[in-house]
């Protein structure tokens, strides 16, 4: 993808604003992973049947077949940490139609921002377009299209995005039972990721980058609008946070007009915002 990614090195998302990640995998030995967030899981209901890659993306589609929403917009307040030691904290708005469709606004101010529309990516500044290029978004698949597309194209996205699906096992992540896709037990540097094994949600992703080790978490999640939405995300890199992503005001089910993921219509589609 240019870059596959939704984290930025300079302001611009994950989801989800999603974050930009590089897709280059390092076959060296396996880094110690960061110490995991603790997340809370709902009671024991794990999918029957679920036993590889393909059968684990057909339980996470098939759990919220029919109930997960297809529109969402929220505020994200974005703290970026800087080489310095600083850190920048801005706010950003996201809008979101799956699957496939992101818009991040970066700053209203000077219109600029990033638009992932299915394939392609386009970055505006001024309310210009200044570069586009073939590409998704790891954390839009795993985070949101999964649950509202066919399998099999989630398949292909993943597969396409660098992702190894012969590759399965199960573990434990403190205290929270997970699937692990493109990675064998121990293997910590390989693009990978985890799925909360009771609710079937994505909650965490690591590759080694050119940039480094890189973990990405999705956690804080909340119920919304017949699905769930992760309320904060974080992106390290050899264990140093890079970005902090805190949403809220979210809103499901909005209309959102097609002039907001038309790349030749960004002007126009960031004086639209849902209400």
């Amino acid at each position: 993808m240019k870059r596959r990614s939704l984290f930025f090195t300079t302001p611009r998302l994950l989801v989800v604003g999603l974050f930009a990640l590089g897709t280059a995998c390092h076959h060296q030995r396996p880094a110690a992973a960061p110490r995991p967030v603790r997340t809370t899981p709902a009671p024991p209901r794990e999918a029957a049947g679920v036993r590889s890659a393909p059968t684990l993306i057909d339980a996470m589609h098939d759990r919220y077949a029919g109930d997960w929403y297809h529109t969402v917009a929220f505020t994200q307040k974005t703290t970026l940490g800087l080489p310095s030691g600083g850190e920048i904290v801005q706010t950003w708005l996201e809008s979101a139609r799956l699957p496939g469709h992101l818009r991040i606004d970066t700053d209203v101010g000077s219109k600029a921002g990033v638009l992932y529309a299915r394939d392609s990516i386009f970055n505006f500044n001024g309310g210009k377009l200044t570069r586009a290029n073939a590409g998704a978004n790891e954390l839009l698949v795993l985070g949101f299209d999964v649950y509202t597309q066919s399998p099999a194209r989630t398949e292909e996205a993943l597969r396409g995005l660098g992702f190894d699906l012969s590759k399965f096992h199960e573990g434990m992540w403190d205290g929270t039972p997970v699937y692990v896709v493109g990675a064998m037990r121990g293997d910590t540097t390989s693009k990978q990721f985890w799925i909360d094994r009771n609710r079937l949600l994505f909650v965490r992703m690591l590759e080694s980058a050119p940039q480094g080790h890189t973990d990405v978490r999705f956690s804080g999640y909340e119920r919304a609008g017949g699905g769930w939405i992760a309320t904060d995300v974080t992106q390290s890199v050899n264990g140093k946070r890079r970005i902090h992503e805190q949403y809220s005001n979210v809103r499901t089910n909005v209309e959102l007009p097609d002039a907001m993921f038309d790349p030749q219509h960004w002007d126009a589609g960031a004086r639209i915002r849902p209400q």
